[in-house]
């Protein structure tokens, strides 16, 4: 059995203290039973966190500097078949040895389930 997937994302703001990112739902990304999976999901706040820990300089493949994910921990309330994520990074902690960013992602259906991340983070040399 094969399978062939792909993940898809945009960056739809970046500051200093923030960063929104958008991901489109698409087969890419479903597990078996028609849902995102929820390492898609996991994947996504990771990339909205180091792109944060980054800053507002351009991120490209090989900078050197990367910062190091020390723990990433998630709670998943629902998932969705079709429509988009997106996803707010804000700090908790800024600091020299170590940066804490929290990621939520509200459901883009009407109720009040949300997906929220923390990633721990050691700042790039």
């Amino acid at each position: 059995m094969e399978f062939d997937a792909s993940i898809r994302f945009s960056i739809l703001e970046q500051t200093k203290d923030k960063v929104i990112g958008e991901m489109p739902i698409h087969q890419g990304i479903k597990n078996p039973y028609g849902v995102v999976h929820v390492g898609a999901i996991l994947w996504f706040a990771d990339i909205c966190a180091t792109i944060l820990a980054f800053g507002t300089g351009h991120t490209t493949k090989g900078r050197r500097g990367f910062p190091l994910a020390i723990n990433l921990n998630g709670n998943f309330a629902g998932n969705q078949s079709e429509g988009k994520f997106k996803a707010i990074s804000t700090f908790v902690k800024r600091g020299k040895t170590i940066i804490i960013v929290r990621y939520t992602n509200r459901l883009q259906k009407q109720h009040p389930w949300k997906h929220e991340a923390n990633t721990w983070i050691i700042p790039g040399g």
